[in-house]
């Protein structure tokens, strides 16, 4: 039996945050007001301690997560390799960064980190035993370009056949199966001054999947202006979308599942996301008996916290619940 829980990752609100529009108690408890069951934490931007979790800081999140009725399930893991001068960090001093932060998720309490895929599958590999250690689930995030069919994605799935470990897996984020150009993009670069033909040239160039280099040379001879070919790095980058979403490879990794991002980039009235095909989605989730979160992430700023309140809305309304707040 499906037991889907909804959370909201709290870098949902990180330009209000960043502003000083929102506190990070005002974010814990916009979070729980929307109707989340439970939160992610982006450790690099909002951990008061990070990369720790000092004593005084456990203890206010205790303080705030009892009195708003939310639970601090998840733990966004950072794998900087430019922190250094001069080149990137190797892979164990990576794997020595990711320890720290499974050891920081776990003073939190909490039982799930998100990792972003700078970590190779032999450093997934290292760190199963820390996981294991201190009862921290390490789920690597897939995320635009990549898709569940991706040779990225299939080479983590075969190191975690071989080893066994429940504590390593994926963490799939839904921006993955667009299947439409991010509107918020899509609607700054006409404002820009980006004449509508062109966009569609992009955007139909990426649909029928011709090669950037030669999809740029295209649009620079068709006379893009500089609106034009910002809208369309993202389009060939971390918003690229196809006519069929990767639903069958989904199915093939949900056994790897940590828990989900539920990416998001506007929402409509109607609660409906823009460019991603959340119906299709959740019923491959539910079709695999899935227990565990979908964490809303909203990838925009304007109007942040309301966006996100639609958007469990329609989470809730598609997986057959009704909304009550």
């Amino acid at each position: 039996m499906n037991q889907i829980k909804l959370g909201v990752s709290l870098f949902s609100f990180s330009t209000d945050f960043v502003k000083g529009k929102l506190s990070l108690e005002d974010c814990i408890s916009s979070a729980a007001e929307i109707g989340a069951e439970g939160f992610e934490l982006v450790g690099a931007t909002m951990l008061p301690s990070y990369p720790y979790a000092t004593d005084k800081v456990i203890n206010e999140f205790k303080a705030m997560t009892d009195h708003y009725g939310i639970d601090f399930v998840s733990y966004g893991a950072s794998a900087d390799r430019g922190v250094m001068t001069g080149r990137d960090l190797t892979d164990d001093e990576l794997v020595q960064s990711a320890i720290l932060d499974i050891k920081t998720a776990n003073k939190l309490g909490c039982k799930m980190m998100r990792a972003q895929p700078h970590l190779s599958p032999a450093a997934i590999e290292k760190l199963a035993p820390y996981a294991e250690n201190y009862g921290v689930k390490v789920g690597v995030e897939i995320h635009n370009p990549e898709i569940p069919s991706s040779q990225k994605t299939k080479a983590y799935v075969e190191m975690f056949d071989r080893v066994g470990s429940e504590y390593i897996g994926l963490v799939p984020d839904f921006g993955c199966f667009a299947t439409k150009p991010n509107k918020v993009y899509w609607d700054e670069a006409l404002e820009k001054g980006a004449p509508l033909k062109l966009l569609e040239l992009a955007a139909s160039l990426r649909y029928d999947g011709v090669p950037k280099d030669q999809a740029m040379k295209r649009l620079i001879e068709a006379g893009a202006n500089n609106a034009v070919m910002g809208a369309f790095q993202g389009m060939y980058g971390f918003v690229t979308f196809s006519r069929k979403p990767d639903l069958e490879g989904l199915k093939t990794i949900m056994p790897y599942v940590i828990y989900f991002h539920g990416k998001f980039h506007y929402m409509f009235d109607h609660l409906e996301e823009a460019s991603i095909p959340y119906e299709d989605i959740l019923k491959v989730i539910q079709g695999a008996n899935f227990n565990g979160y979908i964490m809303s992430e909203y990838e925009a700023s304007d109007q942040a916290v309301e966006m996100t309140r639609k958007h469990l809305q329609m989470e809730k309304m598609l997986l057959g619940r009704q909304y009550q707040v």
